[in-house]
């Protein structure tokens, strides 16, 4: 069965980039979302390789296309949720609109049986508001930014998460594989 799956990196302070954007805080920024392996870690390639399609925002999708070397999810379709008009970095993409729920379930039917990676920060905050990740893998960097776009600030309600996984990433970064229990009313 197909999940909808996250897969980020973010600061201690909980932040997924910085003012402007700004990824120059990741380990491997230049390179994409890649980063030193670990054993017992999540690799971004062995997350892919259960991915068969992608919903990302706009500002993650104009981000991505910034990444020096080659599209890193390949071959496999990915829609960007946008109301502006979109030049496609490659075939696989195309622009997307409407409910979360319904982003999700045109996703899934891309993903032809496989997960659904959903990136960027906004659609995050809706999908776990709807009820809708059903595995997040947050892999914390050592810094503290102080500022920039957040990951959970704005969630319109208190969520739970049951861990089911930490692991030493690389020599410094922290993982974590947690699956949201039911939300919790404020």
């Amino acid at each position: 069965m197909s999940r909808t799956r996250v897969y980020l990196a973010c600061s201690l302070d909980g932040f997924i980039a910085g003012p402007n954007n700004d990824l120059s805080w990741l380990p491997n920024a230049d390179t994409g979302p890649a980063a030193s392996p670990a054993t017992s870690a999540v690799t971004f390639e062995a997350f892919i390789a259960d991915i068969g399609a992608l919903l990302m925002g706009r500002t993650t999708y104009d981000v991505v296309t910034g990444f020096a070397g080659p599209w890193p999810y390949g071959q496999r379709p990915v829609l960007v949720a946008t109301n502006r008009p979109l030049e496609p970095a490659v075939p696989e993409v195309r622009p997307t609109r409407g409910t979360i729920h319904e982003m999700v379930v045109q996703a899934k039917k891309l993903a032809n049986g496989k997960d659904v990676y959903l990136d960027g920060g906004t659609l995050v905050r809706q999908a776990l508001d709807a009820g809708l990740v059903d595995q997040l893998i947050l892999t914390q960097v050592p810094v503290a930014l102080g500022a920039g776009h957040p990951l959970f600030t704005g969630i319109s309600q208190r969520h739970r998460f049951e861990l089911r996984g930490c692991h030493r990433y690389g020599e410094q970064m922290v993982q974590l594989v947690l699956e949201p229990s039911s939300p919790v009313a404020r």
